[in-house]
């Protein structure tokens, strides 16, 4: 099968993933961009699980504060290298994240700091749980899977916290 230019061109702007990834995957899903996606997808959860238990210590804290300035909120969110932090990628993941705090107001990071016994909902209490704000079909989880595999390395929220006026 002929792979075009403009095939993988356009499975690039989707998923983010290298050229030849991309080729490769369009290659094994006979052409059909959606398969190939999902291959991609998959792919990148591989990745990223196999990142999973590198340290992170170089990162970034960003503050968002919300248009009429009653809502604000900070997040630290830490990358391998100072490299990785430094791009545009992983500062706009930083930016996103503390959007979501500030909109949804989560309590914990993920399920495992949920006191047993709690009667909480960890779908609305966990940060990586959360329905993205960005697109709710995706949970915030998955985004930073996503860029994980974009950027080639670990990346974890150390920590979190929202403000309200008021409050």
């Amino acid at each position: 099968m002929e792979i075009s230019t403009e095939m993988i061109r356009g499975l690039r702007d989707q998923s983010g993933a290298g050229i030849m990834d991309c080729r490769s995957a369009l290659l094994n899903a006979g052409g059909d961009a959606e398969k190939a996606l999902q291959v991609l997808k998959e792919k990148g959860l591989l990745k990223a699980q196999k990142k999973a238990e590198r340290a992170t210590t170089q990162g970034l804290i960003e503050a968002y504060i919300h248009t009429a300035g009653r809502i604000g909120a900070m997040i630290e969110l830490n990358c391998e290298t100072d490299f990785v932090a430094r791009t545009d990628e992983f500062k706009e993941l930083a930016h996103c994240l503390a959007m979501q705090v500030a909109a949804q107001a989560p309590q914990f990071i993920s399920e495992k700091e949920i006191p047993d016994g709690a009667g909480i909902e960890p779908q609305e209490a966990c940060l990586l749980l959360q329905p993205y704000i960005k697109d709710p079909a995706k949970t915030v989880g998955d985004v930073i899977i996503e860029t994980i595999a974009k950027v080639g390395e670990n990346i974890r929220v150390s920590r979190f916290t929202r403000y309200e006026l008021g409050n």
